[in-house]
């Protein structure tokens, strides 16, 4: 039951990294496995060959917690393979209320995390004004074009995985930032195993790098490094903001043009611009949803513990 639940926590992980502007590390984040997924990950070094030759490959599976991370990484890749193409519908389909959806689940997550801070300080109230700066920054700035190289490819991957474990930031968006997602999906799409292998090759490194220091800082300034976080989650609420009007837009790896660079609109201004209804009451209704969700897994784990 306990592993069932840590599968499912990582099948709401990747449906959130499908998400451009959505991070699976704020899932993890909200869920309460961030902290036991870093460390899992940092186990993962040098040091367990050496546990490999003295107690054996089972001691070793169960010193980096292997059944967590089984769980977690079953879980997302489920999502994935499972999810994408629902999600990408809604998406297309009933973009408001999904929006608003995730916009909810933001806003109640930081109120969440910053009840689980012991005090403020100016020290600690800077740190969660720069988070907030840092990830606004990110989703206001435009796409750049990388060439797709081997190494461009290798050096995306271990960006956007670190992105993945940050909770606000979205890998997917951090691929669109550095103009490969598209690259990247269409060789997921036409089995490029070649780059898919250098793709995943760059995750592991990232993966393996990043989650040490996080790790670390997590132990180390625990309060200091959850309310930069927080910040970091509240400054991609104008990414989320369900109302936008589109700029400019890129063509996806199936060749329909999806947008890149948007403005965000108030309800009445985005009626009056695009001509199309607001649908405010299902944001309002999809918004309680995202919140209502948060809040029981809150109560939920205040009644485990």
């Amino acid at each position: 039951m306990k592993y069932l639940l840590t599968y499912l926590k990582g099948m709401a992980m990747g449906a959130a990294d499908v998400v451009p502007g959505v991070s699976g590390g704020t899932i993890a984040f909200i869920t309460g496995i961030l902290d036991t997924l870093l460390e899992s990950i940092a186990r993962i070094n040098p040091r367990l060959i050496g546990v490999v030759k003295e107690k054996g490959v089972k001691a070793a599976f169960e010193h980096i917690n292997g059944p967590f991370l089984v769980a977690v990484f079953g879980g997302i890749l489920t999502s994935i393979f499972t999810l994408a193409k629902l999600i990408t519908y809604l998406l297309a389909s009933y973009p408001i209320p999904v929006w608003s959806f995730f916009f909810g689940l933001i806003i109640i997550s930081v109120i969440h995390m910053l009840k689980q801070v012991q005090g403020f300080s100016l020290v600690r109230l800077l740190l969660f004004g720069a988070g907030v700066a840092f990830a606004w920054v990110i989703t206001v700035l435009n796409p750049i074009a990388l060439e797709m190289t081997y190494l461009n490819v290798f050096i995306g991957g271990s960006i956007a995985i670190c992105a993945m474990l940050l909770p606000g930031i979205s890998g997917s968006f951090i691929l669109l930032l550095l103009g490969l997602y598209t690259s990247v999906l269409s060789a997921a799409k036409s089995f490029d195993i070649l780059i898919l292998a250098i793709f995943a090759s760059g995750c592991v490194f990232g993966l393996l790098t990043f989650s040490h220091l996080l790790s670390a800082l997590l132990r180390r300034y625990h309060d200091a490094t959850l309310i930069f976080l927080t910040g970091l989650m509240l400054g991609t609420l104008g990414k989320i903001w369900p109302w936008k009007q589109v700029l400019t837009w890129r063509e996806n790896s199936a060749g329909n043009l999806v947008p890149l660079m948007e403005q965000n609109l108030s309800p009445m201004q985005f009626e009056q611009f695009t001509g199309q209804p607001a649908h405010l009451a299902w944001a309002i209704a999809a918004m309680v949803a995202g919140i209502g969700l948060v809040w029981g897994l809150e109560h939920f784990a205040g009644r485990k513990s």
